[in-house]
């Protein structure tokens, strides 16, 4: 099974501001509190009046995202973080194999990264998206890390956060269709089991 991301993510009340006379900008619920924002070619070419450009070859540490970020996206993400922190998340995935970035704004400065993984051999807190979700603020709690507490695996691509924003589901809508799945599986004197692992990011 493939994921892909390329999303801005940082407190729902600072993207809401900072988006709401944006055409191409639709923002999907997460947990705490936060939101993601697809970055697509339209939402690019809207905030910098350029279309984006992309590297050519595959992503590394010298060339860490997909997306070039070109000066004037990346002074528009260090306006944003005046208010508050502002990651940029990148991560591509198809039979096991991939790669994940992440980059975190704040006070007007690039504080963090951009960081790339494509072993993803370390603790899963030092994975580049796990390390910028906690620079954000994410907090702990029953999931297996941040990545799943927040809820970055409800949406396998774009298109499915796009499309997730647009129906204005919140993270636990997947949750509780997870429950009452089980329920109807479960024998009615049995206790129904909480959502099991997704892909990587599981409960722990």
């Amino acid at each position: 099974m493939s994921y892909q991301l390329s999303a801005v993510v940082a407190d729902v009340e600072l993207l809401r501001e900072q988006t709401a006379d944006l055409d191409h900008a639709v923002l999907a619920a997460l947990r705490q509190d936060f939101a993601l924002l697809p970055v697509t070619p339209q939402l690019v070419q809207e905030l910098t009046g350029d279309l984006p450009d992309f590297a050519t070859g595959e992503p590394s540490a010298e060339q860490p995202f997909r997306l070039v970020l070109s000066p004037a996206l990346a002074a528009l993400l260090l306006g944003w973080s005046r208010q508050g922190p502002v990651a940029y998340l990148e991560a591509e995935f198809s039979g096991g194999l991939g790669h994940q970035a992440a980059a975190v704004w704040l006070g007007g400065e690039l504080s963090w990264g951009p960081c790339f993984d494509r072993a993803l051999d370390r603790p899963r807190g030092e994975w580049p998206i796990n390390a910028a979700l906690a620079r954000l603020g994410a907090e702990p709690g029953p999931w297996i890390d941040y990545f799943a507490e927040l809820g970055l695996h409800l949406e396998r691509d774009t298109a499915g956060w796009l499309a997730h924003g647009r129906r204005g589901l919140s993270a636990d809508y997947w949750d509780e269709l997870a429950e009452e799945w089980e329920q109807r599986q479960s024998d009615p004197d049995q206790q129904p089991l909480r959502p099991g692992p997704v892909g990587d990011w599981g409960i722990a």
